[in-house]
């Protein structure tokens, strides 16, 4: 993957306003692998009234049409595949079996949904006796995060191209290259020039630009809850739509009556794969007192095995803030049964996989989100108590329940405070909404509830 020197807008390479550039880093060695423009606010301005001039066109192309790009470019992804699980790797650490079903993969699929559905989708409805249109937003502003940096981009632009918007994306500046391969992917699909616009740059330079822009109707931004909280001020201040997708802390819930083994086993998985840079992990397991020390136990092995198989974490920075994190557990009385802040390997920014036992659900770890590798288990005496605990953050992203009957799963999970609830270890589904109660967003994410976020309407009366 060779960077371009240059970003894409209005359908070709052009150089960047300032000289200021990225370097890109490979977490696992610390080599700077490629460097990309820094895109100022004058470049943000350039690539959104490129954005501007081409929304009449899009808006107006038939959905079949659409649909058709769509299907086009989730060909054009299908057949890098292996190109993009090797950037993923070089730019973001990830283990290149991870990254290629899932850094890949699910995008890839994801791509493909949004192909079926800009075809299938009822862009007009009848209501007694008004005809009510869903008619694209125009121009969006996408600022995507690292960790899943071709999902994330994929999870805004295709519903954001299926609708008939156009848009300015603006990738997270540690893992720019797969978002420029991207870019020539839609290019080589034959999406139209200015319909899709990419400024690589700093969050705080670029992003807030965009974000800002007058001539960007709604801003779709994914990370952290505290950047969140000022994109949606200045987008409430500007009366601009806003969707957000920030924070998690959830909850995996063991019933008494589950099959502890594998809810322990599934629920370790879930907190090490990417690294625990997972915005849904389950970080908090919740276990009934009477099985508490066999779960600990349980625990302790299963993340013992992924001390080898983990990747790094994705920055020099990155890796001291899950290590402060860790070190709080330990000054805040938590027990440490595996890993701890001590780096793993003399280069690279690994992070050692870490479990803690005996966590009380006011401390700072059972709280904040850590997003690494680090698993807290905490303890609750009945099930009043464990939903208690549950809830009990400023965060409502997704969890997880298990049970030995999906009934009693099933109604436990329907008095979480959460956007999604996985129920015995329940398959990702592309086409169901994602999305967070409470602090955890605003709006949702993939299907068909992912294209209306990009939908405003009309209504005619007759």
């Amino acid at each position: 993957m060779k960077a371009h020197d240059g970003l894409y807008i209005d359908g070709a390479w052009r150089p960047a306003e300032g000289q200021d550039v990225i370097e890109v880093v490979n977490p696992a060695d610390e080599q700077v692998i490629g460097r990309v423009p820094a895109g100022t606010a004058l470049d943000v301005d350039t690539a959104v009234r490129a954005a501007r001039a081409a929304l009449p066109a899009w808006a107006a192309t038939p959905p079949a049409e659409r649909a058709a790009r769509l299907a086009a470019l989730r060909d054009v992804l299908a057949a890098r595949k292996d190109e993009i699980a090797e950037t993923v790797t070089a730019e973001l650490g990830a283990p290149p079996q991870f990254a290629q079903t899932v850094h890949a993969g699910v995008p890839i699929a994801v791509a493909g949904t949004y192909a079926e559905l800009a075809a299938t989708h009822s862009f007009e409805e009848k209501v007694g006796n008004s005809t009510v249109l869903h008619e694209p937003i125009g121009v969006v502003g996408a600022i995507t995060p690292w960790n899943y940096p071709l999902h994330q981009i994929v999870a805004k632009v295709a519903p954001a191209l299926a609708a008939g918007c156009t848009l300015v994306l603006k990738p997270a500046e540690d893992t720019p290259l797969t978002a420029q391969l991207f870019a020539e992917a839609v290019h080589e699909a034959g999406v139209p020039a200015g319909v899709f616009n990419l400024v690589t740059g700093l969050g705080t330079v670029a992003g807030q630009a965009l974000a800002e822009h007058p001539g960007v109707d709604l801003v779709s931004f994914t990370g952290s809850t505290a950047v969140g909280r000022q994109i949606g001020a200045v987008a409430g201040a500007a009366v601009k739509r806003v969707a957000l997708e920030l924070g998690g802390k959830s909850a995996n819930v063991i019933l008494p009556s589950a099959d502890l083994a594998k809810a322990v086993n599934v629920g370790v998985a879930n907190v090490m794969s990417n690294s625990g840079q997972t915005c849904s992990a389950w970080t908090r397991m919740l276990v009934h007192s009477d099985q508490y020390d066999e779960a600990v136990e349980l625990a302790t092995a299963a993340a013992a095995k992924y001390g080898e198989r983990i990747g790094p974490v994705v920055s020099a920075k990155h890796q001291a803030r899950v290590r402060g994190y860790i070190e709080k557990g330990i000054s805040e009385g938590a027990r440490l049964v595996v890993g701890g802040p001590e780096s793993p390997r003399e280069k690279g920014w690994f992070v050692s996989p870490t479990v803690f036992a005996d966590v009380t659900p006011e401390i700072t770890i059972a709280q904040e989100e850590i997003f690494g590798p680090v698993l807290t288990i905490l303890r609750y005496e009945d099930e009043e108590d464990a939903l208690r605990i549950a809830n009990g953050t400023v965060y409502g992203l997704a969890g997880a329940v298990w049970a030995g009957d999906e009934a009693e799963a099933v109604a436990f999970a329907r008095r979480m405070d959460t956007g999604q609830v996985d129920i015995n270890g329940g398959r990702f589904n592309p086409l169901a909404p994602f999305g967070g109660y409470k602090q955890s967003g605003v709006g949702r994410e993939l299907g068909a509830h992912g294209l209306t976020e990009y939908l405003q309407t009309k209504s005619l009366q007759f």
